[in-house]
């Protein structure tokens, strides 16, 4: 009896986690979802995590002075956030913060969050999580994605630019509604309170450096898709 045709059992999906952290105004996250999107990944914005719990710890009144307390908020904060670049958006307790996280009063205590090495811990496993449940086919973006959160992933790249390049484009993603000295603290200030708990100005072993000072979009994109795929050769 003759059979019929044969058919390839399909191929799994190649697994691929891409690791990007970066100061403030670094394109970071703009240059994170055109790759996941290129690459049909998906995209975890752990900064928007960190202003989540910022935002729920602000509503719900925690004392930032207290340590315990904002480990507690980072523990309890009941975030939800998307991982498809398309539709990005991100919720705490049922309501949409997409766009509240976003404000001045919220980035001024994000560094309360951010600098309390439990309330870390607490929400690098959560980001953790969020990779395995991509079945590890993710971009993630941050600050400390590529030493802490996934220093096994397949690509680690830090992405850089001068102060002034930096802040040109906070400033044009503000639309200009910031004076140069908010615009600094925005910048400049959270960096520096940021740095004294991760480093995310010097690459760690194995991770590849991208200055995109003078670099347009479309030109960091394409460097950045040329590391992912120097990395990982069958994506491509």
């Amino acid at each position: 009896m003759e059979g019929g045709p044969v058919t390839e059992p399909a191929q799994a999906p190649i697994q691929v986690v891409v690791a990007i952290d970066g100061p403030s105004g670094s394109g970071k996250s703009t240059v994170s979802k055109e790759i996941a999107r290129r690459l049909n990944l998906g995209y975890l914005d752990t900064g928007a995590m960190y202003r989540a719990v910022t935002w729920w710890a602000m509503h719900e009144g925690t004392d930032f002075a207290e340590p315990s307390a904002v480990v507690e908020a980072a523990r309890n904060a009941p975030v939800e956030i998307s991982t498809d670049p398309d539709h990005q958006f991100v919720r705490v307790g049922g309501t949409d913060v997409t766009d509240a996280i976003r404000t001045p009063e919220v980035t001024s205590q994000v560094s309360s969050v951010a600098t309390v090495p439990a309330a870390r811990e607490v929400l690098v496993q959560r980001q953790r999580g969020i990779i395995a449940d991509s079945g590890r086919r993710i971009v993630a973006e941050g600050r400390d994605i590529t030493t802490v959160v996934a220093p096994d992933a397949e690509a680690r790249i830090l992405l850089v630019a001068s102060e002034q390049a930096r802040m040109n484009r906070r400033g044009a993603q503000l639309g200009g509604s910031q004076d140069a000295e908010a615009l600094r603290q925005q910048v400049v200030g959270r960096d520096a309170k940021d740095s004294t708990v991760v480093n995310f100005s010097t690459a760690a072993d194995g991770v590849v450096t991208l200055d995109n000072s003078e670099l347009t979009l479309e030109q960091s994109v394409t460097a950045v898709m040329d590391l992912v795929l120097r990395a990982v050769p069958d994506l491509a």
